[in-house]
Parts: structure tokens; sequence; C-alpha cells
């Protein structure tokens, strides 16, 4: 059954993406180009419907028995509506992090799905009590947008939480956690399909439907996996989606530096930075999944290391993050600590 689940969600991407695409031409769901966008014609959005159909059809195959399933397919459903509206009528902000907010909260208290406690690394426990609640609504909230804000490029977001969601699946097998690896699994292979029609060159975009749909289930299905762990451990979901994590760090970075409001849009992201070095689009999109795979095997070895190794693993990945990111100017061509540092000695 579970792999039935599997090409089940796959083939009805696949299947149902082309629909998807008819409906959002029909519905005004289109993307039209600017100065902050890299396609030259009007798009049609609203193809993470498509993804989210065939994850519902897969778990539905599936039937996973887990008391947080409910609670999540009802969030995911607000979700969905929150990214449809957007597709169709651009809402505000707010009214997008309302309807985050109201699906964040109903997996925190109806799924019972927190960060309450973590195991510290030389002994004791640390409890974070009332913390634990807005800790866990700043964490699904910031992912969702974090894979929202990298969805720049052809395949970009789709291709990323692909490899984000097969990490996911494989810790999950080393932790033995079925349901997070059904699901991580489910959902990867629907993303997948989708890929078939959004990869360059694009004939759909997933929209916030798709963007915020797979950001926030990774989210929440990170939070499943690494429930009330160790210190060392915490660090690994932060390790495995350190593409959109560390794209929007620096651009809040960036923006600060600047003098600019940290949610201000502009044209300097990842992709953005690759994309005026020189590389094609096609490049961009393959070099950002090799990070995003670099980082996924990164968090995997990080999970089996001792506490040390995980230390200098972390510290090490730290300072190549750091170099890359002034190599390319992701915080802006003024932010060179760590090269400046290198030119002095």
């Amino acid at each position: 059954m579970s792999y039935l689940a599997l090409i089940a969600a796959f083939v009805a991407s696949v299947l149902l993406t082309p629909l998807v695409k008819k409906l959002a031409y029909r519905v005004g769901a289109v993307d039209r180009p600017n100065y902050r966008k890299v396609h030259a014609k009007i798009m049609p959005r609203l193809g993470g419907l498509a993804i989210f159909l065939a994850f519902l059809i897969g778990v539905l195959i599936y039937r996973p028995e887990n008391d947080a399933m409910i609670p999540i397919l009802i969030a995911s459903f607000i979700i969905i509506l929150t990214g449809v509206l957007d597709d169709m009528l651009e809402i505000s902000a707010k009214s997008k992090f309302l309807g985050q907010t109201i699906a964040a909260a109903i997996v925190i208290f109806f799924g019972d799905i927190q960060l309450a406690s973590i195991n510290l690394p030389f002994g004791g426990e640390l409890d974070f009590g009332y913390l634990s609640i807005p800790l866990t609504l700043i964490w699904i909230v910031g992912i969702t947008n974090a894979i929202n804000l990298i969805d720049g490029l052809d395949g970009l977001a789709a291709g990323v939480s692909t490899i984000a969601l097969l990490t996911l699946a494989a810790m999950a097998f080393i932790m033995n956690d079925v349901f997070v690896l059904m699901m991580a699994l489910i959902l990867a292979a629907s993303s997948f399909g989708f890929l078939f029609y959004n990869f360059h060159p694009a004939k759909i975009f997933m929209g916030d439907t798709g963007a915020l749909f797979l950001g926030f289930i990774i989210s929440v299905l990170a939070l499943l996996g690494f429930k009330n762990v160790t210190f060392v451990s915490l660090i690994i979901p932060i390790i495995m989606l350190g593409v959109p994590i560390s794209d929007t760090f620096f651009a809040i970075v960036r923006r600060l530096l600047n003098k600019q409001p940290p949610f201000q849009p502009d044209k300097s992201h990842l992709h953005h930075r690759l994309l005026s070095i020189g590389f094609t689009h096609r490049q961009t999109v393959l070099i950002i999944y090799g990070i995003a795979a670099m980082f996924g095997l990164a968090a995997i070895i990080f999970s089996m290391a001792k506490l040390w190794g995980a230390i200098l693993l972390g510290i090490i990945l730290l300072l190549v993050i750091e170099l890359f990111v002034e190599v390319i100017g992701l915080a802006g061509s003024k932010y060179r600590p760590l090269l400046n540092l290198v030119k002095k000695k």
C-alpha cells in the first residue's frame, strides 16, 4: 500500500498539473512580469494546487494512523486557501500571515506538535515551558515563508523542497519514524511530478499556493521528526533547510545594512546573485540543487556524528556558508568580514 501511495501521488501530480494550468488562466491566477521577475511573459500560477491534491490522494491511499494527521490536513486546507487567494487576488502580507498563523495554531493545539524541550549536550534538559508555543509558531511560519522566498526561478522551490523532503525521509528512516518517512516521500513524489512542468522552461508556476504548502508541511514534519530532541539534533532540520534559511537570513542582513525594511522585496537573493555572476537560468537552478543536496548530506552526517564531531562539522559548515555568501555578495557588496580578515593577514 505504501508503494501504491507514492506512485499514485506522482502520477496524480503529472496528470493534474495541466488541468490546474487551464484553471489558473480561467480564474486569473497568472504571474505578470515586473522588474523583480526573471520571466518575460504572463505565466499561470496556482500549480501548488496540483501538488496538494496529489499529496491528498497519496495520503488517502496510505491511510496513516497518527493523531496529528487530521489537524495537519485541516491546517493544510487553510494554507492552500490562503495561497489560492493570493495567486488570484494578491492579498496583503498581513492576510497571508494571518492564514499561516491560524494553520500553525491548529497543528500546535490540536495536533500537539510543539517544540517542548531539548536535552542539553553536557547533561540536563531545557524545558521551554510557555515559550514552546511561540517558538513553534515562529518555526512553522518562518520555514513556510523561507520556501516562498526562494521561489524565484523555474523549478527552484519545487526542487529544493523535494531534496529537503528526501533528506527528511532519510532521517526518519534512520530514526524508524514511519509516519514522517511516508508523509515526506508522498509529498516528495507530488513535488517531483510537478517538476515535469515547472523545470526550466516552466509551463506553470507553483505560486504561493505551492510554496506556502510545501514550506508548511516541511516545517511540521521536521518538528514531528525531531520532537523532544537533543540540542545537537535540533540543528539537523536547520542544516537540512540550509538554502531557504540562509537565503532568508542574509536577505534580512542585507536589507538592514542598506537601511531598508527587513522584509522589503529585492532582487539580490541567492538565485539573483548567481544569475548576475553569469550563470544561465538552468545552471543557477542546478547549482542551488547541488547546494541543497550538500546541506542534506551534511544533515545526515551530522545526525550520526559524536558530539564534538558534530560541533566541528557545524563550525566548518558555518565558515563555508559565510565565505560563499561574501564571495557572491549575498549580503551586499560591503559585507565582507571574513574576506577582509584574510586580506589583513
